[in-house]
């Protein structure tokens, strides 16, 4: 049970930090870049800050109960989840080479995790 809870910790953080980088990209698509002002008046950012807050509260708790070299490579998955949202959000491009470096890294994060 408890390296179950451990697990759901670190993806809730994984999940935060990815929601925060697509508030992130939403705000600064909406101040039309870096306009420090607009910026700071964001909710979109406002919120991403937010939720990065929350995540950090989270990692603290997955790292009292894992080990710094297990949990710290898993966070990798944020790149393959984020790289998701920007094609399905963003409609970015996903080329075979961006799916494989996501396959690589998921093979990665099992290797680690096992």
């Amino acid at each position: 049970m408890s390296k179950t809870i451990s697990c759901l910790l670190l993806f809730g953080n994984v999940l935060l930090l990815v929601a925060g980088q697509i508030l992130f990209k939403i705000g600064l698509q909406r101040t039309d870049g870096l306009h420090w002002l607009r910026i700071a008046q964001s909710l979109p950012i406002w919120s991403g800050l937010v939720l990065y807050g929350i995540a950090t509260l989270l990692w603290f708790a997955v790292l009292t109960r894992l080990p710094l070299s297990v949990a710290y490579p898993m966070q990798s998955m944020a790149y393959v989840l984020g790289l998701l949202a920007a094609w399905f959000i963003f409609d970015e491009t996903l080329s075979a080479t961006k799916i494989a470096g996501c396959v690589i890294i998921l093979f990665g994060v099992y290797l680690i995790a096992k």
